[in-house]
C-alpha cells in the first residue's frame, strides 16, 4: 500500500530502506485516487518508534492511505521532541470537524493507574465518543482497548500478579469473521502489560464477540459484532527487538523482571530472538483496512455520521 506521509517524517527513510511503499504528498496529490483517511492517535511516549511500527503494517496492502497524526493536548510528551509534534501532529480540536475512514489509538504506559487518574482521560473520552459518528471503524491497541471497553461498556481491568511479558500462542475463536480471514488456527502475539480484562466480563455484553484468545495471556481480540470497534490487547506491531529493549531497560533499572516468555531461544537473553508474529501482524492490519474500512466506508465521508453500529457486516 502506498502510505502518504510527509517527506521528512523520520519513519519515511526507514520504511523506504525496508522497501515499504511510501508516497510523498506531492506524488499522491497528482494521483486520481480517493485515499483512505486514517486518524492515528499516538499515546506512546516514544512516538517516532510507534509511528514506524504501525506505518510498516499499514504498508502491506494495495490501498492508498492518508495518515493524520494527533496527540493529546492535555498531556505534554516528555520523550518526543516538540519540533516533531509541531511539524507532524495535530490536536483533536484541530481535526474534530473532519470525518475519517478509520482510526487507530495506541497503547500508553498508564495501565497501572485508574482510568480517571490519567491526566488526559477526559480528552480520550471525548475522542472515543466522537469516533462513533466520525469514523467508520476504530482499532484500539493495548491500554486503549481497555480504556474503550471500560468507557463504552463498563468492562473493568484487573491487576495481574506479575507482568505479562513475552510471545504467546493464541487461537482463533470464531473462524468465519473477516478480521480473522487467512489466520492460522494458532498464531503468536507479543504481550507486555500489567493488567487485563476478562472473558467473563466481555460475555456479559451480547454486542461483543471474542475473536481470538490465549490460554496463557487471555483475550487477545474482541470486537463489536458490526466491527466498528476492534479491541486488541497485544502488540502485533512490535519489532523483533522491542521486547528485548523493554527487558534491558527494566534490568538496568534494577527491576525484578523475568525473561520474556517464548521469545529468546532457550530463554537465553544473549541470543537473538526469533520473530513468530510478523505474518499474523501484517494480516491483521490488512484485513482491518480491507474488510472493515475500505469495504464499508462511504465514498462521501460526510455520510459516516448517518451510519449506525449495526450497519457494518462482520
Amino acid at each position: 500500500m502506498p502510505i502518504k506521509i510527509p517527506d521528512n517524517l523520520p519513519a519515511s527513510e526507514i520504511l523506504n530502506n525496508e522497501n515499504i511503499f511510501v508516497m510523498s504528498e506531492d506524488r499522491a496529490y497528482h494521483q486520481d485516487i480517493r485515499p483512505l483517511k486514517i486518524l492515528f492517535l499516538n499515546l506512546m511516549p516514544t512516538k517516532i518508534v510507534t509511528e514506524t511500527q504501525i506505518l510498516r503494517l499499514l504498508g502491506n496492502s494495495p490501498l492508498q492511505v492518508d495518515i493524520t497524526f494527533i496527540h493529546t493536548k492535555s498531556h505534554v510528551s516528555q520523550n518526543t521532541p516538540e519540533e516533531h509534534l509541531i511539524n507532524f501532529y495535530s490536536t483533536f480540536d484541530e481535526i474534530k470537524q473532519n470525518t475519517f475512514d478509520g482510526m487507530i489509538i495506541t497503547g500508553a504506559p498508564v495501565e497501572q493507574m485508574e482510568f480517571e487518574e490519567v491526566d488526559y482521560w477526559e480528552e480520550i473520552k471525548e475522542i472515543m465518543d466522537w469516533q462513533a459518528k466520525h469514523v467508520t471503524s476504530s482499532l484500539f491497541i493495548c491500554w486503549a482497548s481497555q480504556a474503550a471497553l471500560y468507557h463504552y461498556y463498563g468492562v473493568p481491568k484487573y491487576q495481574l500478579t506479575e507482568k505479562l511479558f513475552g510471545v504467546f500462542k493464541n487461537k482463533v475463536k470464531i473462524k468465519n469473521t473477516n478480521l480473522m480471514r487467512g489466520f492460522d488456527d494458532e498464531f503468536y502475539v507479543p504481550q507486555s502489560r500489567h493488567t487485563e480484562f476478562r472473558r467473563s466480563d466481555i460475555e456479559k455484553h451480547p454486542e461483543l464477540q471474542i475473536l481470538a484468545e490465549s490460554e496463557d495471556s487471555g483475550v487477545y481480540i474482541a470486537a463489536t459484532k458490526g466491527g466498528k470497534q476492534i479491541f486488541v490487547t497485544g502488540h502485533s506491531e512490535y519489532d523483533a527487538l522491542t521486547l528485548k529493549s523493554e527487558y534491558d531497560r527494566d534490568i538496568n533499572k534494577g527491576l525484578d523482571i523475568k525473561v520474556p516468555k517464548n521469545y529468546f531461544p532457550e530463554d537465553d537473553s544473549t541470543k537473538d530472538p526469533i520473530v513468530k508474529w510478523r505474518s499474523h501482524a501484517n494480516l491483521l492490519y490488512a484485513n482491518w483496512l480491507n474488510y472493515y474500512v475500505y469495504q464499508e466506508t462511504p465514498f462521501d465521508l460526510g455520510k459516516i455520521s448517518e451510519a449506525g453500529y449495526d450497519d457494518y457486516m462482520i
